[in-house]
C-alpha cells in the first residue's frame, strides 16, 4: 500500500472520531502550550538577567580587607559594578584594611590594566531645607569613568582636575528631595556645598566624589587607608590565572598565609556563572513541570488509538483481506497517532504564544521579568517535536496489536 493511502486512510480515521479525536488532542494542546509559555518566560528571565551582568563587567575584580574560611559572595549592583556582601561563618576578630602599600603590589601586575580605590561611607545630604542620610563613595577621578560600569543619564563623568563635585544616582535626583536635583545644582554633605556634574541612570540614592573629598567628609577614615580596591583585568579569559597572582602577591606582601589571609578577592564572572546555573537549574525544573502535561497526552493518545483498534477491527480485517500487509497497518495507525500530536502540537504552539504574551503583561513589573518573555523558533521545534514524537509513541503497541490480529478473527469479530 502506497504512503499515501496511508495517509489518507489516518487522516479519515481522524475526521471520523471528531470528538474522541479532539479530545485527545487538547490534551497535548494544554502540554504544549505550558511547555512553551514556560520556555519562553525563562528565556526572557536568562535574557534579562544577562542584560544586568553584561553591564557588570566580567573583568571588574574586587578586593575587600577581612576574609573567612566560610565565605560566601552575594553580587548586587553597586557603583562600580558590583558590591560582594561576605556571609561569613567565622568573624575577623581584628579590623584589617588595605593601604597604599597594596596597591603598590598590585602596579606590579601587568595584568591588571586599571586599579581603583574606593572608601564608602554614610553622609547627611541636605537641599532646600531637606535633609537625609545616604551611602557616599569615594572614588580615583582619573579612574572611576573607564572602570564603572554605572552609566551617565545627564551630565558627565568625574575627571582628574575634579574637586567640590559629585555624581549622584538616579532616585536621589528625581524623587528623593521635594524638587529635583539636576546638573551644576549645589548640594550640601557634610555642611560642604558641592555642584552636581553628572546624574546616573539608575534608581539609587549613592553619591559619588573624588576621593580626596571623601576623606574629608567621612568620618573615621584614615588617609590613604581603602574600604576596596577595584581592578579592571586586561585579558577576561586570564581571569582566574590572575587573580591568583593577585592573591599570591597579596599574601607575601601581607606577611600572611592563607590560613591567615585577611582579604577576600571576588570577580562579577563568578557571580554571574554562579547565577547562569542557578537560571538553568529553575529553567529544567519549570519544563519538567509542563512536561507531566505532555505525558498526559501521550497517554490519551494511547487510550485513542486503542479504542481505535477495537472499533476497527472488523475494517482491518478486511483490508488484510483485500491484501493488505502488516506493515501497512501498522503505518496507518502510527500516521493517525502521529497527525494526534501534530495537529495538538501546532494549535499548543499558537496557544503557547497567547500565554506568553499574557504572562509578559501580569509580571511585567518583577525586575526578573524586564525583558518580558520570547518564544524562540528552538522552543517551537522542541514542541512540536515532543508532541509528534510522544504521539507516535503512544501509538505503536495499539499499532502494533491491529497490525498482527488475524484476518478471519478479525471478520468474526462483533
Amino acid at each position: 500500500m502506497k504512503l499515501s493511502k496511508c495517509f489518507k486512510h489516518a487522516s479519515n480515521m481522524v475526521v471520523h472520531s471528531r470528538l474522541r479525536s479532539w479530545l485527545t488532542i487538547v490534551g497535548i494542546v494544554i502540554g504544549v502550550a505550558a511547555v512553551i509559555a514556560i520556555m519562553s518566560l525563562g528565556t526572557g528571565m536568562q535574557e534579562s538577567i544577562s542584560s544586568q551582568l553584561g553591564d557588570l563587567g566580567g573583568d571588574i575584580v574586587t578586593i575587600t580587607p577581612g576574609f573567612s574560611s566560610g565565605t560566601k559572595m552575594i553580587g548586587m549592583r553597586g557603583g562600580t559594578g558590583s558590591k560582594s556582601y561576605t556571609s561569613t561563618a567565622q568573624a575577623v576578630e581584628e579590623e584589617t584594611t588595605l593601604d597604599r602599600t597594596d596597591v603598590q603590589t598590585l602596579k606590579t601586575i601587568p595584568e591588571i590594566e586599571l586599579i581603583d580605590t574606593n572608601i564608602k561611607g554614610t553622609v547627611e545630604v541636605s537641599y532646600l531645607g531637606k535633609s537625609g542620610s545616604v551611602s557616599l563613595t569615594g572614588v580615583d577621578p582619573k579612574v572611576w569613568s573607564k572602570i564603572t560600569t554605572s552609566k551617565i543619564k545627564e551630565g558627565r563623568m568625574l575627571d582628574a582636575s575634579d574637586q567640590n563635585v559629585v555624581i549622584i544616582g538616579g532616585l536621589l535626583a528625581s524623587t528623593y528631595f521635594d524638587r529635583p536635583l539636576g546638573i551644576n545644582k549645589m548640594i550640601t554633605i557634610e555642611e560642604n556645598s558641592f555642584r552636581i556634574v553628572g546624574i546616573l541612570d539608575d534608581s539609587s540614592t549613592n553619591i559619588y566624589m573624588p576621593i580626596t573629598m571623601a576623606y574629608q567628609i567621612i568620618d573615621d577614615i584614615d588617609t590613604d587607608t581603602y574600604d576596596s580596591i577595584v581592578l579592571k583585568i586586561e585579558d577576561e579569559d586570564l581571569l582566574d590565572e590572575t587573580i591568583t597572582k593577585i592573591e599570591t602577591r597579596l599574601m607575601i606582601s601581607r606577611h600572611v598565609t592563607s590560613n591567615t589571609k585577611d582579604f577576600t578577592i571576588s570577580s562579577n564572572k563568578q557571580i554571574q556563572d554562579t547565577r547562569d546555573e542557578t537560571m538553568s537549574s529553575i529553567n529544567l525544573f519549570l519544563i519538567a513541570i509542563a512536561a507531566v502535561s505532555l505525558l498526559v497526552g501521550a497517554i490519551g493518545i494511547a487510550n485513542t488509538m486503542f479504542t481505535s483498534v477495537l472499533e476497527k477491527t472488523k475494517e482491518i480485517g478486511i483490508m488484510k483481506a483485500i491484501g493488505a500487509k502488516n506493515k501497512d497497518i501498522l503505518r496507518i495507525f502510527i500516521i493517525n497517532a502521529g497527525l494526534i500530536g501534530l495537529i495538538g502540537g501546532i494549535l499548543g504552539v499558537m496557544l503557547g504564544i497567547l500565554l506568553s504574551g499574557s504572562m509578559s503583561s501580569m509580571i511585567s513589573g518583577t525586575v526578573f521579568t524586564r525583558g518580558g518573555t520570547i518564544v524562540s523558533i528552538e522552543s517551537i521545534i522542541l514542541a512540536l517535536t515532543v508532541s509528534i514524537s510522544s504521539g507516535i509513541v503512544a501509538g505503536l503497541i495499539p499499532a502494533y496489536q491491529a497490525s498482527r490480529l488475524h484476518p478471519v478473527d478479525a471478520l468474526k469479530y462483533e
